[in-house]
């Protein structure tokens, strides 16, 4: 059991179904009468997510309780409310509002933790991008710009969208999940753009409808929003196809021709 070190050291009682991922295993506990979660990651960007969440305490993000290695117990939130339902249900503005509020409130300022570069990441696009061309090589002639003269630089949660924001009770929306990285805060948006899943991200009018809403609740140049926007789908599209994934890479890339066009670049 992948769990029983960590429950008897922190003295843990099961309290739910445990969820198994390749890079995480996850089981709800009670700990000293309150709800948590137990979390193990196995793959380093996991581990360097737990990191994150400690040097957040609890500021804007699920408040952690105990870290140890590749453990984190952490305060356990609620599935509902629901980002994802309010998106379905017509709410799709506020939900993006939501998201933004929430991002403004992680801390991002120096003295930062050890951590991967925004640049570093986009490694994937730098691959794929030279051979495959059309709208790759625009994604990517648009990264590079931007990374090579950031504005706003901090750490990054790197994967806020509407599954990664939830609702406790007393202390309301918190972010859990962070991947970890150091560079432009507007980049932290992007992702946004393409959720809650990709038939939303590329309906008509949508992206241009919520980059809108981004720039004015985030306080960003909108057509900053609309280039991350473009640089984060190609870079996405990458990574579906790194996972042979190539019809989500198909409608990833219909994100990044609508940032395209309305950018006035080829897609």
């Amino acid at each position: 059991m992948p769990f029983a070190t960590h429950l008897r050291r922190w003295s843990l009682q099961p309290d739910g179904k445990a969820l198994h991922t390749p890079s995480s295993d996850l089981l709800p506990v009670r700990d000293r009468g309150r709800t948590a979660i137990l979390k193990i990651a196995h793959v380093e960007e996991e581990r360097r997510g737990n990191g994150v969440m400690v040097w957040w305490a609890g500021r804007g993000a699920a408040q952690v309780y105990a870290h140890d290695g590749a453990a984190l117990l952490m305060e356990r939130l609620d599935v509902r409310p629901s980002l994802l339902d309010m998106a379905a249900a017509g709410q799709d503005d506020e939900a993006t509002r939501i998201l933004c509020q929430a991002a403004a409130r992680l801390p991002r300022a120096r003295p930062w933790p050890a951590l991967p570069t925004l640049r570093r990441w986009f490694g994937s696009l730098e691959a794929v991008a030279p051979a495959a061309g059309g709208v790759f090589a625009t994604a990517l002639c648009t990264a590079r710009a931007l990374l090579d003269a950031p504005q706003e630089v901090g750490v990054l949660h790197g994967d806020i969208h509407h599954a990664n924001l939830l609702h406790s009770p007393s202390r309301g929306w918190l972010l859990i999940d962070p991947k970890g990285l150091i560079g432009e805060r507007g980049f932290d948006y992007a992702n946004m753009l393409c959720n809650p899943d990709l038939e939303t991200a590329a309906a008509p009018g949508r992206l241009v409808r919520q980059a809108r809403i981004i720039s004015e609740t985030a306080t960003l140049d909108p057509e900053r929003v609309l280039r991350w926007a473009l640089a984060y789908a190609g870079l996405s599209a990458a990574w579906h196809l790194e996972d042979g994934e190539d019809q989500l890479a198909r409608t990833t890339l219909e994100v990044a021709r609508i940032a395209a066009a309305e950018l006035g670049l080829p897609g």
